[in-house]
Parts: C-alpha cells; structure tokens; sequence
C-alpha cells in the first residue's frame, strides 16, 4: 500500500487495502478495486429487468437496486478512499441485509406493519450513528451477525424446495459465499506478504467478482422460492444454457 497521500483526491482517510494506490489513474485510487463492482452492477441490472419484465413483487425491484446502489457506492470508496465514500459503501451494505431479513422472514410475520417499520427505523439509525462514529471492527461484527441471522432461513428455503435448478443456485450462492470470504481474509490477513509476490492476486477485488455473482444467485433463489409460494409454476431457465434466471406463469395461481 501507498503512504496514505493520493494525487487527485487528498490525504487518504478510509480504510486502505492491499492495492497500490493511483497506479493506473490519477482520478482512481484502487484501480481493480473500483473495476470489479462493474459485474455486480451488471447482473443486479439484468434481475432488475427480469422483475419489472415478468412482474415480480416490489421488493424484488427494490433489492436489485439496493445492489446496484451497494456497487457503485463501492466504486465511489475504492477511487477516492475518502472517509464519507466508505460509509457510502458501508451503510447500503447494511440496508441491503434488513431488505434480505424482510424477504426471508416476512411471508410468515404475522403482523405485516411491524417489520418494515423495524427495519426502516433501524437502517435509519444505523446511518446516522455510522455517519458520526467510525465503527472499525464493529461494523464487520454487525454485519456478520446480520448476516448469520439470515442463514437459518435459507437453509429452510433450500431443504423446502424440492426442484434441483433451484437448489443448485443455493449451491452457488453458497460457494461464491465461502471464495469471496476466503479472498477477502487473504487480502486483509497476508497484504504483508503479498505485497513482495511478483503478481499481486487482488483478493479484494475477486471478492467484488464473487459477492456480485453471490448477489445474484441469492436473489433469483429467493424469486423462484417466493414465486412457488404465490403458486406462479415457476422454472429456472438458462440463457444460451448457462446464466440462470426465474421464470413464472401467473396464470397458473390460486
């Protein structure tokens, strides 16, 4: 890593990682890191379109833009490095959990007002507490307690879903989980010694790559799951036999 001055945008004051700064532009800091959103950005456009063209739930919508929103807030902290662009980063990454948390456990609340007023008010304190503290290692403890909390319903989703598309689409969410966490801890943990390899690996950036495919196999998962649940019949199929997306018959409900 660079010595914390930048040549476009001032003193860094983020958090840094394990890629030379401002090698590549004098207008991007992290140059692979800022790259690598581009694909999550993509696919999360391409589920977007799928739930506005086959007229899923709003919620669908809202959590495809909530990734586009998280990519490019990445892209915006990985070029400058500048504090307000992390917490840009930061909080949308917990405003897309509680969006996760309502889509998985909603269909059985009981009482419909009560959590999406919860988890409005919640992600509205967390961004005002977020913008007036820096949490360190307790934003990476929130985030991944918000993210065992949602663990134990996909699971119920995958051992209830009897197609094998479907279930391998949790497969997926599942591997590019465990890769991306396993770059992500590589380049944290070992930046020392990366840094003297002759390649550097980007592990930051590969789990950019990887949480974007993540993204969107959770999300079409739970589209196939919520489909079944409206009784909409519905199919993953395959673009040119290889990308994955849900569709559905409405006609075939109730």
């Amino acid at each position: 890593m660079e010595n914390g001055l930048s040549s476009f945008w001032g003193p860094v004051t983020s958090t840094e990682w394990c890629e030379k700064n401002y090698v590549y532009s004098s207008y991007i800091a992290e140059f692979f890191n800022t790259i690598s959103n581009v694909p999550g950005i993509l696919l999360a456009l391409i589920g977007l379109i799928n739930a506005l063209r086959q007229r899923f739930e709003k919620r669908f919508s809202v959590l495809h833009i909530s990734n586009m929103v998280l990519g490019i807030g990445s892209m915006l902290y990985h070029a400058t490095l500048q504090r307000m662009q992390q917490q840009g980063d930061e909080t949308p990454m917990v405003w897309e959990l509680l969006l996760y948390f309502y889509i998985l456990y909603s269909p059985d609340w009981h009482y419909r007002s009560t959590m999406p007023t919860f988890l409005f008010f919640y992600g509205a304190g967390f961004a005002v507490v977020h913008a007036l503290f820096r949490f360190g290692i307790g934003f990476k403890v929130h985030y991944v307690i918000l993210c065992l909390l949602c663990i134990p319903r996909m699971y119920k989703y995958y051992i209830y879903t009897k197609d094998i598309s479907a279930k391998r689409l949790a497969k997926l969410y599942l591997a590019t989980l465990f890769l991306g966490s396993m770059c992500w801890l590589s380049d944290r943990l070992f930046c020392k010694e990366i840094s003297l390899w002759y390649f550097n690996p980007q592990g930051h950036a590969l789990w950019h790559v990887f949480m974007g495919f993540n993204s969107y196999f959770a999300n079409t998962f739970l589209m196939f799951c919520r489909a079944q649940q409206r009784g909409w019949d519905p199919k993953v199929v395959h673009v040119l036999g290889v990308f994955p997306y849900v569709k559905i018959d409405k006609t075939k409900s109730q």
